[in-house]
């Protein structure tokens, strides 16, 4: 269970993104991206490859910088720099497409080094912490192993675990099951359904339209380095706008067969 939103914030969006552009050199890869996000929310961004939506995430625990706009996570000014940057990296929890586990340190020990690092942590209290999260991810078992002992989809649950041991307010997944294995990808998914469940608040870029809209509140569909449109997922499914998302849907339905 994630933790309370403090008494400042409550009824305020947990994050706030205002006209947000960001260039690479001349190219624009997003372009007055405005988005608001309530606590507890949970959203799936989706859109072709070079849309822009990874690094859409990414901004919002400033993996990367913006060249325009504002962003701020539960109150924090993420744009403003400094401080700002390293206190809002520690509500914000973060799964890449590639597990990014330290192959030398055990499982326990992967995920414990945040906790006592950034947050000073006892190993004693941080083992705790880790233990109950593995539990969480339903591989308690596996703590005193090493990444390479794993499968990938063993690993990715243990990056979930790790993000979690910080305790976040926010979970952010770039595309999280786009290296596993198909048979690999429900154990995934199954787990970030037990967090939407808890409440937490999920910004997921993802192509897995069936957990889309099984678990989403919004789907986001960007193009361009824009967001082109977002609905609810029964009537993003149902009734997309724009040609674009038709065009897109169409293709990656027809692929997966998730959604008759």
């Amino acid at each position: 269970m994630q933790p309370p939103i403090s008494a400042a914030r409550a009824g305020q969006p947990i994050i706030e993104m205002e006209a947000v552009d960001k260039w690479y050199g001349k190219f624009q890869v997003l372009g007055n991206i405005n988005l608001t996000v309530a606590a507890g929310e949970r959203i799936v961004v989706c859109g072709p490859s070079g849309s822009g939506k990874s690094t859409l995430i990414r901004c919002i625990n400033r993996l990367e910088t913006v060249q325009k706009g504002r962003i701020v996570v539960n109150g924090i000014d993420l744009t403003a720099g400094g401080r700002n940057v390293d206190s809002v990296r520690q509500e914000v929890g973060m799964v890449f497409q590639q597990f990014n586990l330290f192959p030398h340190m055990t499982i326990l020990e992967n995920c414990t080094l945040a906790p006592m690092q950034s947050r000073g942590l006892s190993r004693e209290a941080a083992e705790t912490i880790a233990m109950k999260y593995l539990q969480r991810v339903r591989i308690p078992e596996q703590a005193q192993k090493y990444p390479s002992q794993l499968s990938g989809g063993q690993q990715q649950r243990v990056a979930i675990a790790r993000a979690l041991c910080m305790t976040p307010k926010i979970m952010l997944f770039d595309e999280p099951t786009s290296a596993l294995d198909p048979e690999m990808v429900k154990e995934v998914l199954d787990t970030m359904i037990s967090l939407a469940e808890d409440g937490m608040t999920m910004l997921c870029v993802t192509h897995e339209m069936g957990f889309a809209r099984s678990v989403a509140d919004r789907v986001i569909f960007m193009a361009d380095g824009r967001i082109v449109e977002q609905a609810p997922p029964d009537q993003f499914f149902s009734n997309p706008q724009h040609e674009a998302t038709r065009n897109f849907l169409g293709q990656i339905l027809s692929s997966q067969h998730a959604i008759p």
